[in-house]
């Protein structure tokens, strides 16, 4: 887990090392360990190292291998890398470091794209050939791992989070009407490529690109999620799937396990990390670290889950921390958090993230955590109505947009205007072949989309910004496949996630599965009340921060009258449009 940055010129001139180093240097609490640069001819490459994998200095990058002409920067872990060492010690290769960076460029001269497929982790990764002065980027299946990249006619930079390539210059910062478009519909996702920043892109996940020294560039998607069972698993019931997955995620939980440091679980009380340590408990973790937060109580809504985090530590004996945090300090940390970002994101969970990843780094580099279960079993709240819907796209739409169009064009300026591109993009998503059932073309776009845009980046981003290595068993691409053949019949059942909490009952105590469903609260910013609220409208109405983005007329409407403020999803809309100017000033933008 790290921070990566580089640039490859396409004009004969050599890299800039120097904004290289600035860029490299905004990651720093990405990896607060060591740093390491390298510059030959057109490349330059930038490397902040968190050691989980390998403490020793041998396994520091850039990584260089002047015997197979490889250079490398990576930012993940691969959790299967003794057993792809071991492969490519039977071909012949030897290695002078025992992490899992060293097997990643050993199997890039073995089989080039064709380890893509092999790899089990989370990553970002860019591999440069001395010979062919050819340079090969890729990132995980599920977007686990950021990679934001600026392109121009004259050089191309890449690195893990957008403000760090804002300090390298040279690129076009004004605001991208289109992605505009997306994050105030799409509940604040910007599908890849696109960022709100007109100059920066993002690789999608499971793709790779590849850029020669004059400029010529090739890309490709390495992996799809298909939705459906196989031809051998279609007479398959419930308690087959059961129990086909309860063995799935034991492996993807056990592998999550191989750390050069201790492990701890984020335990929220729901089901998904409460089962986490359950499954550690059952593979013979003693004392595990696990680590809940809680929040000020708002709008009649409790701001913490203590009572079933606290069941699952007393159940399973864990070295267990509580934090819980007033309303000063979330306002306090609000801007810290929103510089952290790499885009802007509205869920009132990411200062959850930020501020339990500050505790939990004081006592642990590596936790496992929850994200994905709902958008992969069916666990929120729009899938059931689209199982008997004729008309996928409008019963999604109608339940998950922050907006109609129409609201829409009575919320931004006229400048900044769009077409419906939102709801284009997820019509054509559900179009595409691959998921027939309505309830999969829902998980496949959540899964694939919001999922990568939302839960995935706001884990990544708020823990990272500690220095802290979050690993995402449910995100196992064998995890992902297995949920995505299951028929959704199985998971719509008991609630939600019907299939997994079955799972779950031969685990964990049942008074965790049978509770109704809460997410990480924290209701001051979901309500908007108090102090909180007064914030919000300072950044939105005073003049010094007014970017002609949004119409005075609905500012004071929603400001007026709360109960229209509120989206779909329950959100403010207030909350979105205020984070958006936020994230823009932390950002200096």
């Amino acid at each position: 887990m790290c921070g990566i940055a580089g640039e490859l010129r396409f004009d004969k001139t050599p890299a800039d090392l120097a904004a290289v180093e600035r860029i490299t240097h905004k990651m720093a609490p990405r990896g607060p360990d060591s740093q390491g640069f390298h510059s030959q001819g057109p490349i330059a490459l930038g490397h902040r190292r968190l050691k989980i994998m390998d403490l020793a200095d041998a396994s520091g990058q850039p990584m260089l291998d002047p015997h197979l002409g490889l250079a490398m920067v990576f930012n993940g872990s691969i959790y299967n890398y003794p057993e792809l060492r071991a492969e490519l010690l039977g071909l012949g290769y030897r290695f002078f470091s025992e992490g899992d960076t060293e097997v990643l460029l050993k199997a890039w001269h073995a089989w080039g794209k064709d380890m893509l497929p092999k790899l089990n982790g989370m990553f970002a990764l860019a591999i440069w050939e001395r010979d062919t002065q050819r340079l090969f980027l890729a990132r995980d299946r599920l977007g686990i791992k950021p990679l934001y990249l600026s392109r121009t006619d004259r050089r191309l930079r890449f690195a893990s989070s957008l403000p760090a390539l804002l300090q390298g210059g040279d690129l076009d910062t004004s605001l991208d009407p289109q992605a505009l478009n997306f994050y105030l519909n799409f509940h604040s996702v910007v599908p890849a490529p696109r960022t709100l920043v007109k100059g920066v892109e993002k690789l999608p996940p499971a793709s790779w690109m590849q850029v020669d020294a004059d400029g010529n560039l090739s890309q490709g998607l390495w992996w799809q999620l298909d939705y459906g069972p196989r031809e051998d698993e279609l007479n398959l019931g419930f308690d087959d799937w059961r129990d086909r997955l309860l063995g799935s995620l034991r492996d993807a939980v056990a592998i999550r396990q191989r750390a050069a440091r201790e492990v701890g679980v984020l335990l929220s009380g729901g089901v998904d990390s409460s089962l986490l340590v359950g499954l550690l408990a059952e593979s013979g973790v003693e004392r595990l670290p696990t680590f809940s937060i809680g929040f000020q109580d708002a709008g009649g809504e409790r701001g913490d889950e203590f009572e079933y985090s606290d069941l699952i530590a007393r159940h399973y004996g864990t070295r267990h921390q509580q934090l819980r945090i007033g309303e000063h300090e979330v306002l306090e940390q609000l801007p810290a958090a929103f510089d952290a970002m790499s885009e802007p994101m509205v869920s009132h969970d990411c200062i959850a993230f930020y501020l339990l990843s500050r505790e939990v780094s004081k006592h642990c580099k590596v936790v496992q955590s929850g994200q994905g279960a709902d958008e992969l079993f069916g666990g929120y709240h729009w899938y059931p109505p689209l199982a008997d819907t004729r008309d996928p796209f409008n019963t999604y739409r109608a339940a998950f947009f922050d907006r109609s169009h129409t609201e829409y064009q009575s919320t931004v300026a006229p400048a900044w205007l769009t077409d419906d591109l939102a709801g284009d993009y997820v019509r054509q998503h559900f179009e595409r072949p691959g998921a027939l059932d309505p309830v999969d073309k829902a998980l496949r776009l959540d899964s694939t989309l919001m999922l990568v845009d939302d839960p995935v980046k706001r884990v990544d981003n708020m823990t990272m910004a500690w220095g802290l290595e979050a690993r995402v068993p449910f995100l196992d691409y064998r995890v992902a496949e297995l949920s995505a053949r299951i028929p959704s019949r199985f998971k719509l059942g008991d609630g939600g996630k019907a299939v997994l909490k079955a799972a779950a009952r031969q685990v964990i105590p049942a008074a965790v599965i049978d509770r109704p469903k809460g997410y990480f609260p924290v209701p001051g910013l979901k309500h908007l009340e108090g102090r909180t609220r007064e914030w919000v409208r300072e950044l939105l109405l005073d003049p010094s921060q007014d970017r002609g983005l949004f119409q005075a007329t609905m500012l004071e409407r929603l400001l007026a009258s709360p109960a229209e403020d509120i989206t779909p999803l329950r959100g403010s809309k207030l909350w979105q449009m205020a984070a958006l100017n936020l994230w823009l000033n932390q950002q200096g933008l």
